[in-house]
């Protein structure tokens, strides 16, 4: 069995020998340290079942070779040529085929029918090595547990990755979200090509990080993060009770947040870019001190000692450069966010800066920097889509998960000190 077959490769079919199978029988004789290489193998392993389960079959139709015990009227009728499929490869074979010579018809072989057949979530796993780093091109060789298998060629991996990514895309784009019970948000936009994707990454009350979906747009812009925002809302996004949306400063962002939440979308700005923003103003020799005087002005916990932290700044680079300070005072209060709602010492590492947004799309860069060239629209988002989807199981609660509840409260108390409200009432969607 599995003697000369018929495979392609690089185009043309030629004849080669089929894989060197052992029995049952050949198998128990084996020593231990052969045995042991066969099943780190596996795939010979099953193979050899496999065969024999065909051949199982052809006993119960037509008896063993030679021999009358099998069902009335159905011998064997020759050998055929076919393949079978195990985890992502196409195995060629040879089996024996069966006729009933009453009904003067083959009769299917149904271990082999169902072999024939290509593995269960195969999509899934030829997505996955493509997504880790198997290129189309490559996968046969790649891909290949033994070298008589009809591995899939380019096109075939091509067309699956498209079909599961898609399957993706739509799964983020339509997930419902109206069961997560979010406490913060957070935005930030990552280049592919020449457009722009913003992103959001949800954090519920229990600390979990949750990809809410993308956009691409040319930049980050307003009208675009607004209708992004009001999707969230229409898949069930709740923010009556106060959300923290850290973000780095984008005016589009800002401007995006307060149209659809209103007062219920609290701003904490990441302190990280505020501070490399004014910097980025002073001579180089003078960035050091002012940046390390900064970072020590936000570690501040306290509300107040943290904003006279950063007065006394203000002063020292006035007399260097107004236009450093015309950087510090912009968005200044919302800084202070976190230290206003007096949870700047328990959620400082994970609030105060974009950090956890920035290593998502650093993930989804270590999946998507390997592709050369970005065709069109459709392809960045099936792979956005994709890697976002698979990292997620990945991601770590935020620290300070535990103080989330009270930051619930702290936002609820805020939502109703600026709007004069019952805490609950939902803001207006603009």
């Amino acid at each position: 069995m599995g003697r000369i077959v018929q495979i392609k490769k690089n185009g043309k079919v030629k004849k080669a020998e089929g894989a060197a199978i052992k029995t049952l029988q050949e198998y128990g004789a084996l020593g231990i340290d052969a045995k042991v290489a066969a099943i780190q193998q596996m795939l010979p392993l099953a193979l050899m079942h496999a065969l024999d389960m065909i051949e199982n079959n052809v006993r119960q139709l037509a008896g063993e070779r030679y021999g009358r015990t099998g069902l009335p009227g159905h011998d064997r009728w020759g050998s055929q040529q076919g393949s079978i499929c195990l985890h992502d490869q196409r195995i060629p074979i040879q089996y024996t085929r069966v006729r009933d010579t009453i009904k003067k018809k083959e009769v299917p072989n149904p271990s082999y029918t169902q072999l024939h057949q290509p593995s269960a979530g195969i999509d899934e796993k030829v997505l996955k090595r493509v997504l880790y780093g198997i290129s189309c091109k490559n996968y046969r060789e790649c891909a290949e547990l033994i070298p008589e298998a009809f591995s899939l060629s380019s096109s075939t991996v091509s067309r699956k990755f498209i079909r599961a990514t898609l399957e993706k895309l739509q799964e983020l784009q339509e997930r419902p979200l109206g069961g997560y019970d979010f406490v913060a948000l957070v935005m930030d936009g990552k280049a592919f090509g020449d457009d722009e994707l913003i992103m959001s990454l949800g954090v519920t009350i229990g600390g979990e990080k949750i990809p809410l979906g993308f956009v691409q747009s040319g930049a980050e812009n307003a009208r675009v993060t607004k209708d992004f925002l009001n999707g969230l809302i229409d898949r069930g996004l709740k923010y009556d009770n106060g959300l923290l949306c850290i973000l780095d400063g984008a005016k589009g962002f800002r401007k995006a947040i307060q149209d659809v939440f209103g007062a219920h979308g609290i701003v904490q700005r990441c302190q990280w870019h505020k501070r490399e923003n004014v910097v980025d103003y002073l001579r180089n020799d003078l960035q050091p001190a002012f940046r390390d005087k900064m970072r020590r002005a936000y570690a501040k916990d306290g509300y107040g000692e943290a904003k006279v932290a950063l007065q006394t700044i203000k002063k020292e680079l006035r007399l260097i450069n107004e236009s450093a300070v015309t950087s510090l005072e912009e968005g200044f209060e919302e800084t202070l966010t976190l230290h206003r709602l007096g949870m700047a010492k328990e959620l400082r590492k994970s609030f105060s800066t974009t950090n956890m947004m920035e290593s998502v799309n650093a993930l989804i860069g270590q999946r998507t920097d390997k592709v050369d060239r970005w065709r069109n629209s459709n392809q960045k988002q099936r792979w956005v889509a994709t890697a976002l989807l698979n990292i997620e199981p990945r991601l770590n609660r935020v620290n300070g998960y535990r103080h989330l509840s009270m930051l619930r409260v702290a936002l609820q108390r805020e939502v109703q000190r600026v709007t004069g409200q019952g805490i609950g009432k939902e803001a207006v969607v603009a």
